[in-house]
């Protein structure tokens, strides 16, 4: 195709990327001053920094201090624009982008719709869960928190009154261990002072694991001592359980056990978000599209899919490349580079991946990070992961908003957002059932 000329427009060749997130952003900024027209789609009219995600589930963070507006990210860029709309699926052979108003034509298309939370097609952990996907999601999960200390005040009955404050987190990856230390550290050292009528010694938080290690992709040492630090702030910890049923009352674990429950946050996997499902493709593990080493999809050399949507091996040998957001701002770069070089002529490049390390947090002075064959725990871990997160956050006055909350947290041992900003309806009066009040796994 001509760099002068597009089947699109007429004019300058349309790229048309779905999502604003870190992949389709990335993917955006490579193109930003070049001969095309660029055009980014997506649901929200913001991108959202999800790393910190958890920190505003768990009244941290103000929602809007991790999400920045994508029209003010954009504007900087002459031949980029935004549009906000849902993309119901993909016109291959017209070269239509499907939405809920007009179609959108392009000449190159960037996918890059990211990931949702994966259920694994169980319908009842989808409706009886908490998800940690979105700013809603996480908003929702701090709302109904505080909610079940709110009844807790006024439940006579002491079994139902723990189950309000007992807290079960499925998923013992990076999400799931970052929000198990944040609710230890809310309702040990923050809520007390809000509810000084309850016990909160019976609050209790639990980190369910299916497999026998949490934090599986970091080598055994830090491993360890993840797990040791989790202990050591009361979490209890379940490796080796898997979840067999979910409602608004109770968890039952596949060996039979119970515990009595309002609150279980499902962490334990993702999958490419739903678009992936509707472009009438070969779909691989947790629903993501197999694309050449390009990024290309087989069939179509102008369709680029990147990020959590793509599957492509060859991290750490045969393994796909990881749904994580250094992948995806590698990926949208490398995409766009490609439709540069196709339409200039010159060959494409496979992508490469520069692994930059891993970090968690675990709680207050408390990290680890595998970077460069250096492996830190501890402070200085957590001074890294402090320092990371908050360079890469968009916008001066987000960093100065989350610098200063996280200052005023840990010199106060507070958290000021503790907000019920919806009126939600109460949460479900508890059946406690006979085998839970006996089941000694349980009691504290």
């Amino acid at each position: 195709m001509s760099m002068q000329q597009s089947q699109a427009t007429g004019t300058k060749p349309r790229i048309v990327i779905v999502g604003a997130g870190f992949g389709g952003l990335n993917a955006a900024r490579t193109l930003s001053g070049q001969p095309v027209d660029v055009l980014v789609l997506n649901r929200n009219n913001y991108h959202g920094f999800w790393p910190l995600l958890y920190q505003v589930a768990t009244a941290g963070l103000e929602p809007e201090s991790i999400a920045y507006p994508v029209r003010a990210i954009l504007q900087q860029y002459r031949n980029v624009a935004f549009q906000m709309a849902n993309v119901s699926g993909i016109d291959f052979d017209g070269r239509r982008v499907l939405t809920d108003g007009e179609p959108v034509p392009y000449d190159f298309l960037i996918l890059a719709a990211g990931s949702t939370s994966n259920y694994f097609g169980n319908r009842e952990l989808e409706t009886n869960t908490f998800g940690m996907k979105d700013i809603d999601e996480a908003e929702a999960l701090r709302n109904h928190v505080l909610l079940c200390f709110e009844q807790a005040v006024r439940e006579p009955d002491p079994d139902r009154r723990a189950a309000l404050m007992t807290f079960v987190i499925v998923g013992g990856g990076p999400t799931g261990v970052e929000l198990a230390g944040a609710f230890s550290e809310l309702v040990r050292h923050v809520l007390p002072n809000d509810y000084p009528m309850l016990d909160l010694a019976l609050a209790r938080v639990l980190l369910v694991e299916a497999g026998e290690h949490i934090l599986a992709t970091f080598p055994q040492p830090l491993q360890d001592k993840a797990l040791a630090k989790l202990k050591q702030m009361g979490v209890d910890i379940r490796l080796g359980t898997a979840v067999e049923h979910v409602d608004q009352s109770e968890v039952v674990f596949k060996d039979g056990r119970i515990v009595p429950s309002c609150t279980v946050v499902w962490a334990a996997g993702v999958k490419a978000a739903e678009l992936a499902d509707r472009l009438g493709v070969t779909q691989a593990r947790a629903g993501r599209i197999p694309v050449a080493p390009t990024l290309a999809l087989p069939g179509h050399p102008e369709v680029f899919i990147i990020g959590d949507m793509a599957y492509l091996e060859g991290y750490n040998g045969h393994n796909a490349f990881p749904m994580v957001a250094q992948v995806a701002i590698q990926q949208g770069k490398l995409a766009s580079a490609n439709i540069l070089a196709e339409l200039s002529g010159r060959p494409q490049q496979p992508f490469k991946f520069f692994d930059k390390g891993s970090m968690a947090t675990i709680g207050r002075r408390a990290a680890i990070m595998d970077a460069f064959g250096i492996q830190l725990s501890g402070f200085l871990a957590w001074l890294g992961w402090l320092f990371i997160h908050l360079i890469e956050l968009i916008g001066f006055r987000n960093r100065l908003i989350v610098l200063m909350n996280w200052m005023y947290n840990y010199f106060t041992y507070d958290r000021g957002v503790r907000l019920i900003t919806n009126h939600l309806p109460p949460v479900r009066p508890l059946q406690v059932t006979e085998a839970a009040e006996t089941d000694e796994s349980v009691s504290r």
